[in-house]
């Protein structure tokens, strides 16, 4: 088996990596998961926290949104709504963050309402995991 699986992060602004890692964890929306080489195939939904990459270069951060994550035994793709080295995530960054996941919580009709609030919440646990 390999030692590393190519890596790719992405959002629609940029692309944040391309890397071989030996693991990646993801903040899927299930629960959080980490990726290795030979990982079986799996795509899950992305929950607002912290993606950690680990390859031969260190470890880098990224804050992301949302998403998804395409999980096979040689590579990871994330394509995330948002995404940021977590270095980059400011103060205003996050406090519009989560004025976006406030109003949608406002906006949500009545049968997403719970949708909404788990956002919210995720949101200021992003926040709160960054150190803002």
């Amino acid at each position: 088996m390999a030692d590393t699986m190519q890596f790719d992060l992405v959002s629609p602004e940029r692309r944040l990596a391309s890397v071989a890692a030996r693991e990646v964890r993801i903040p899927g929306a299930d629960g959080d998961l980490t990726a290795m080489p030979g990982h079986a195939a799996l795509i899950t939904t992305l929950r607002p926290g912290i993606l950690t990459v680990v390859s031969a270069e260190g470890t880098a951060d990224y804050a992301v949104t949302g998403g998804f994550a395409e999980i096979s035994a040689d590579a990871v793709t994330v394509l995330a709504e948002r995404g940021l080295p977590k270095a980059e995530v400011t103060s205003a960054i996050m406090a519009a963050l989560v004025a976006d996941a406030r109003a949608a919580r406002a906006a949500a009709p009545h049968h997403m309402v719970d949708e909404a609030v788990k956002l919210l919440a995720d949101m200021e646990a992003l926040g709160t995991q960054i150190g803002l």
